[in-house]
Protein backbone atom coordinates (compact mmCIF):
# COMPACT_ATOMS: atom_id res chain seq x y z
CA UNK A 1 0.00 0.00 0.00
CA UNK A 2 1.60 3.06 -0.79
CA UNK A 3 1.04 6.42 1.70
CA UNK A 4 1.20 10.24 0.59
CA UNK A 5 1.55 12.38 3.46
CA UNK A 6 -0.69 15.35 2.43
CA UNK A 7 1.87 18.61 4.07
CA UNK A 8 0.12 21.77 4.85
CA UNK A 9 0.04 24.39 2.31
CA UNK A 10 -0.09 21.68 -0.41
CA UNK A 11 -2.51 21.73 -2.98
CA UNK A 12 -4.29 18.31 -3.71
CA UNK A 13 -3.08 18.74 -7.25
CA UNK A 14 0.46 18.46 -5.76
CA UNK A 15 -0.39 15.51 -3.79
CA UNK A 16 -1.89 13.05 -6.34
CA UNK A 17 1.33 13.83 -8.86
CA UNK A 18 3.28 12.81 -5.92
CA UNK A 19 1.22 9.71 -5.70
CA UNK A 20 1.32 8.84 -9.54
CA UNK A 21 5.06 9.27 -9.30
CA UNK A 22 5.38 6.85 -6.70
CA UNK A 23 2.57 4.47 -8.03
CA UNK A 24 4.36 4.78 -11.75
CA UNK A 25 8.05 3.96 -9.61
CA UNK A 26 6.59 1.08 -7.73
CA UNK A 27 5.54 -0.65 -10.53
CA UNK A 28 2.48 -2.07 -9.53
CA UNK A 29 0.71 -2.13 -12.76
CA UNK A 30 3.97 -3.02 -14.44
CA UNK A 31 3.55 -6.33 -12.17
CA UNK A 32 -0.45 -7.23 -12.25
CA UNK A 33 0.43 -7.30 -16.26
CA UNK A 34 2.95 -9.09 -15.77
CA UNK A 35 1.24 -11.52 -13.54
CA UNK A 36 -2.48 -11.50 -15.96
CA UNK A 37 -0.88 -13.93 -18.23
CA UNK A 38 1.17 -16.41 -17.05
CA UNK A 39 3.53 -18.70 -19.58
CA UNK A 40 5.50 -21.50 -18.53
CA UNK A 41 9.24 -21.51 -18.50
CA UNK A 42 9.90 -23.73 -21.16
CA UNK A 43 6.94 -21.88 -24.03
CA UNK A 44 9.06 -18.99 -22.75
CA UNK A 45 12.39 -19.71 -23.56
CA UNK A 46 10.98 -21.56 -27.02
CA UNK A 47 9.55 -18.12 -27.97
CA UNK A 48 13.06 -16.54 -27.34
CA UNK A 49 14.88 -19.27 -29.23
CA UNK A 50 12.18 -18.68 -32.07
CA UNK A 51 11.90 -14.81 -32.04
CA UNK A 52 16.24 -14.84 -32.01
CA UNK A 53 16.09 -16.79 -35.15
CA UNK A 54 13.69 -14.75 -36.73
CA UNK A 55 15.68 -11.55 -35.64
CA UNK A 56 18.66 -13.43 -37.13
CA UNK A 57 17.25 -14.29 -40.29
CA UNK A 58 15.63 -10.51 -40.79
CA UNK A 59 18.75 -8.37 -39.75
CA UNK A 60 21.58 -10.83 -39.63
CA UNK A 61 22.55 -10.93 -43.15
CA UNK A 62 23.56 -7.85 -44.18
Amino acid sequence: MIIINVKEEESIDRALKRYKRKHRDVGTIKELRKRKHFTKPSVKRRNEIINAAYRQEKFGNK
